[in-house]
């Protein structure tokens, strides 16, 4: 029975606790209790440096949303500034002193020679000898020494004054000044003049067909270039770089393509826009004589049905010597050559180069160059050329 009472008031006090604690839980004034927060995504450092400015970790206002990418703005094609080149006229004077610099050697030897008190034998040998170094040739140098003797023994006594005036009259009666010397682009009513740049890679036949261009955009004519070397993508890559320049037009076609047909556009283009002279680059592979003859006689043939061929320029490298003229021989038998571009006459080149190749193709120097600057393409000058071999 006791034990049965003991239960009874232990269950009576638990109940009397738990109706207090109910009584403290509702009483009237008491606030709510807060809200459990869900668990927070947690951000990474990246994402917070990415938050906008003003915006804290915590709280409203907070938010990962990043702003939209800003797309960048597409660089502008800036074509390039046109150049005004000057006028081919008075080049070869402007540039005489760096045609000087690498010739006068020869022209200060020989007048040497020839102001000596005695001329024996000797020394007359010694004065053919420069003469065949500087690649003049064997029969114009013969010529040369033969009639400096003759006209020595008639003279006389000589002054450094006549022995220059002597050696300037024989070295300009080789090179020839009567020979004509102009370039023919002049334009054919609605038809434009058409010039073949022709030679072997490596001589500067790209480059020349370029400097060409300029020079005659300098002399107010517009131009169309023909990249009609097919087999070299960097030939017609550096025509577009020269046409850019000077606003002269460049027609091209695939690699490997045919080059007559790159030619026939060009012409076509010359005629549609009525320019005045059309230059075609062709390619300057020295495979073999027939192959050079069928391309080239090709391409020639194309474009006259279109336009008369006004000029065939051999561009040839001064410094290459005899080698160049077996090159220009080869092309002399294929194709009808009106005049020779003479490159690097400036460099380590021997003048007498001018005169030997003149004789041998019977065709006359036209332009020369005379470095590496774009504006250094000449028209050939031959008073100009001896006074610089002889200096001042």
């Amino acid at each position: 029975m006791d034990g049965y009472l003991g239960v009874i008031v232990i269950v009576a006090v638990v109940a009397l606790l738990a109706a207090g604690g109910l009584l403290l839980y509702f009483r009237p004034g008491r606030k709510a209790a807060p809200p459990v927060k869900p668990p927070e995504t947690p951000v990474l450092p990246e994402e917070k440096e990415k938050r906008p400015a003003g915006l804290g970790e915590e709280g409203e206002g907070a938010t990962t949303t990043l702003p939209p990418p800003v797309k960048p703005a597409e660089p502008a094609v800036v074509k390039p500034e046109l150049e005004v080149p000057p006028p081919s006229a008075g080049r070869m004077v402007r540039l005489r002193s760096r045609l000087a610099r690498s010739q006068s050697a020869l022209g200060r030897g020989l007048l040497e020679l020839l102001s000596r008190d005695r001329l024996d034998d000797e020394v007359w040998d010694e004065v053919e000898e420069k003469l065949i170094s500087a690649d003049m040739g064997v029969a114009p140098t013969r010529t040369v020494v033969d009639d400096l003797r003759t006209k020595v023994k008639v003279l006389g006594s000589r002054t450094p004054q006549e022995v220059r005036e002597l050696l300037k009259q024989e070295l300009l009666a080789q090179v020839n000044p009567d020979l004509d010397r102009t370039l023919h682009v002049q334009k054919h009513g609605e038809r434009p003049a058409v010039v073949l740049v022709v030679g072997v890679n490596g001589t500067g036949k790209t480059t020349t067909t370029g400097k060409l261009a300029r020079s005659l955009v300098g002399d107010g004519k517009k131009v169309v270039l023909g990249a009609a070397d097919t087999f070299r993508a960097a030939a017609a890559d550096q025509l577009e770089t020269w046409g850019e320049r000077v606003g002269a037009d460049v027609v091209r076609g695939p690699e490997a393509g045919d080059p007559a047909s790159v030619a026939f556009d060009a012409v076509a283009k010359g005629i549609d826009e009525k320019v005045d002279v059309v230059i075609v680059d062709t390619a300057g592979r020295l495979h073999t004589k027939t192959g050079l003859m069928d391309e080239l006689g090709k391409v020639k043939r194309v474009i006259e049905k279109k336009a008369t061929v006004d000029e065939v320029l051999l561009v040839l490298d001064a410094t290459t010597g005899q080698n160049g003229m077996r090159q220009a021989q080869v092309f002399a038998e294929v194709v009808n050559i009106t005049g020779i571009a003479l490159t690097k006459l400036d460099g380590t080149a021997k003048g007498g180069i001018v005169i030997s190749v003149q004789r041998e193709l019977g065709v006359p120097v036209k332009l020369a160059g005379l470095g590496e600057g774009p504006d250094d393409l000449a028209p050939f000058d031959p008073e100009v050329f001896v006074d610089a071999i002889l200096g001042d």
